[in-house]
């Protein structure tokens, strides 16, 4: 069974028992969350497809840890006119351990 969900302007393929990184979530690590945005559910009989959304599906969640990816670099260089810049992000994250869907 697995669902698709959509999170922080994201769409993920989800399981249960899967941890799954998004962005940044307010919750506490510890803390179950429940997300309604449920676009398509795969359960034994077949396939559920939401106009746009699945009515009544749901996916509960607990949020393990929050954190930061690895750096990415930036560099910009313009040939021949002695001009460089470099620069650095790191995106904030919440990984979530998917405990249940629900259809």
């Amino acid at each position: 069974m697995y669902a698709i969900i959509k999170t922080g302007g994201k769409q993920y393929r989800v399981a249960e028992g899967e941890f799954l990184k998004v962005e940044t979530i307010d919750a506490e690590e510890g803390a179950e969350v429940v997300l309604n945005e449920v676009l398509l559910v795969s359960t034994e009989e077949g396939l559920k497809v939401g106009t746009p959304l699945v009515e009544g599906a749901s996916v509960t969640a607990t949020v393990t840890h929050h954190g930061r990816h690895d750096k990415v670099r930036i560099f910009k260089f313009r040939r021949r006119k002695h001009s460089m810049k470099s620069a650095g992000h790191r995106q904030n994250y919440t990984e979530l351990k998917i405990t249940k869907i629900q259809a």
